[in-house]
């Protein structure tokens, strides 16, 4: 019996005219802010997640906010990947996963994550989710859906 997942939102701190996202919520800032919004949403049956940069002290404030996960902000993972200086900056998100697991929050990741640094990023313990719809498409331009899926299904499953 596989068992059913509930819906999940992830609050971003986007303003309206934004691209991309390119940080995560600041929530000595914002706290107040979002904490009757992930009560509401929980209250809906919605597990709810808010996006983070890998800060120690913010990664503790999301549970006191309410949330149930944190969507780590990957971008300065994957930017330090490509520029093959990866130590300093992976043993950040090493620092927030570990983190996050002992305030009790469940960990996804997201931004910038593709074939070439997913795996040493899903090396970390305990990350359940990753977004890489854009960077899957983007492949699947190039290679094809179905080669594609397979590809990046071969990378998670390792893990």
């Amino acid at each position: 019996v596989r068992e059913v997942q509930p819906a999940q939102c992830t609050l971003v701190p986007d303003a309206p005219d934004a691209v991309t996202s390119d940080h995560g919520w600041d929530l000595v800032t914002h706290g107040d802010f979002l904490r009757p919004i992930v009560r509401e949403l929980k209250d809906l049956g919605l597990r709810v997640s808010l996006f983070m940069d890998p800060e120690l002290d913010q990664i503790e404030r999301a549970k006191e906010v309410g949330a149930d996960r944190i969507e780590l902000y990957t971008e300065p993972y994957a930017t330090a990947f490509r520029e093959g200086d990866l130590e300093s900056v992976f043993q950040k998100y090493r620092n927030a996963v570990k983190k996050a697991g002992e305030v009790g929050l469940g960990i996804n990741a997201g931004h910038d994550l593709n074939l070439q640094n997913l795996s040493r990023f899903c090396s970390l313990p305990n990350v359940l989710e990753v977004s890489i719809g854009h960077a899957l498409i983007s492949d699947a331009l190039e290679i094809g859906l179905s080669q594609t899926v397979k590809m990046y299904l071969a990378v998670l499953s390792q893990y």
